[in-house]
């Protein structure tokens, strides 16, 4: 949830803003740490090999699991590799997992993105995706409150302009995963689908994301997360978020 019409997104500076942000939140970060020692549950199960996260921006994965390799299109000074999701400098079948936070949604031509992820997975390697989900509630909020486009009906896997974070379709996972599955199977025969789960209808927004004050202390979090999780069995109507696991077979 944003109102940054006067902040340079894809400035390095606006990202590491971003991170203090989060780190300064406490409900916030705590959500954060939520995502990130889910991948480093997942990543226990997972073949030996590298754990790559992509678009680490002002992220603090590191704080989980330092055996993480950092990584983000903008130079940053917490970033391991300096790399586009398009073209990924490392070998074929050398990384285990791949993990990303409102990433996807971002990338320029998701289909370059799901080539190079293909190539270095190793087999049984997963990628672990949380990304705006499309329900009855998101689709309301991010049309409305939203900077970030989120267009549902877009035809192609790919997100119009130049800015590496100004520019997004929020809709994206939700439409390869979603809407075109049948086609992403044709496409990449040694990936599957492993999950796709929308969840975390308020916890986010009540926090005012990175522009706007929370109004949830820190304290709350694991009550805030009871309630909703009481109300699960409407996630697929007011969940905010997705959580999406492909695994390489």
């Amino acid at each position: 949830m944003s109102n940054q019409s006067n902040i340079d997104l894809d400035a390095p500076a606006t990202t590491m803003a971003h991170g203090e942000i989060i780190l300064k939140k406490p409900f916030l970060k705590k959500l954060y740490i939520e995502w990130y020692q889910q991948f480093s549950e997942l990543a226990k199960t997972l073949p030996e090999g590298k754990l790559l996260e992509i678009g680490s921006g002002g992220g603090f994965i590191k704080e989980i699991n330092p055996n993480v390799l950092t990584t983000d299109i903008l130079e940053l000074p917490n970033v391991d590799i300096v790399m586009s999701a398009e073209d990924i400098p490392l070998e074929d079948n050398s990384v285990s997992g791949i993990f990303m936070i409102n990433v996807l949604h971002h990338i320029k031509n998701s289909d370059a993105f799901l080539k190079e992820a293909q190539r270095v997975l190793k087999k049984g390697g997963k990628i672990f995706m949380v990304e705006p989900a499309n329900t009855l509630w998101s689709r309301f909020f991010y049309r409305n409150f939203h900077h970030e486009g989120f267009d549902p009906s877009e035809k192609e896997w790919k997100v119009e302009g130049e800015g590496p974070l100004s520019d997004a379709n929020g809709a994206i996972p939700w439409i390869i995963f979603k809407r075109d599955l049948h086609k992403f199977q044709q496409k990449y025969p040694d990936l599957v689908l492993e999950k796709r789960k929308d969840h975390t209808p308020m916890r986010y927004t009540l926090t005012g994301g990175l522009s706007f004050p929370s109004v949830v202390p820190g304290w709350s979090f694991k009550i805030v997360t009871f309630l909703e999780n009481v109300f699960s069995f409407l996630f697929r109507y007011f969940g905010m978020f997705q959580t999406i696991i492909v695994k390489k077979k």
